[in-house]
């Protein structure tokens, strides 16, 4: 339901009106107001002015409000992609920076391990609501393209000595079935 039309639907329920008194009241068919509630069609001009005039609402404020709703989301959405690239980035430096480093010991590849297992454990649990294929494509993402990247300018056998590669897909595979593991749990 768009915001229009939950606005109108919301205020003609707290008037105690019906669809069919809204309708009778405005002087507009009973299906445009059925249409716009279930926001199969949008009200314009007179339609939206005659519905605003018995809900006793401004019909430009509703308009306004719509739109800044709109930019809000617009907005918040670039923010979140943003935020997501860099999680991803900082999330494979780290793994990357343990792993593939060339000084890289024993003990930062253990590291690198434990953190493939606990830091996609912890995005499991803050994100409970997600399934498996929409974590991996928020979060898992960039251990992809670093998959790839690293294949194509190291190749196989160095990603995979190096540990970075099963680190890898650790993580990808505990943000896919982390669902199954929290389950299990509770």
């Amino acid at each position: 339901m768009n915001w229009t039309a939950k606005k109108i639907s919301e205020i003609r329920k707290i008037k105690g009106l019906t669809q069919e008194e809204l309708a009778e009241q405005a002087k507009i068919n009973l299906r445009t107001i059925q249409r716009i509630e279930n926001s199969e069609s949008e009200p314009r001009g007179k339609t939206l002015n005659l519905i605003c005039e018995v809900l006793e609402i401004d019909s430009k404020e509703l308009i306004l409000t719509e739109s800044s709703i709109r930019e809000k989301n617009i907005g918040t959405k670039i923010i979140n992609g943003l935020f997501l690239i860099a999680l991803n980035m900082v999330l494979v430096g780290i793994i990357g920076f343990l792993t593939l480093d060339s000084n890289a010991n024993m003990n930062s590849v253990f590291g690198g391990y434990l953190l493939s297992i606990f830091l996609p454990f912890f995005i499991i649990v803050m994100t409970k609501e997600m399934s498996g294929m929409e974590r991996i494509l928020k979060f898992g993402f960039g251990y992809i393209a670093y998959f790839v990247l690293v294949m194509a300018k190291q190749g196989f056998p160095t990603g995979f000595v190096t540990g970075l590669f099963p680190c890898l897909l650790i993580s990808i595979s505990v943000l896919y079935f982390g669902n199954e593991l929290i389950k299990n749990r509770e």
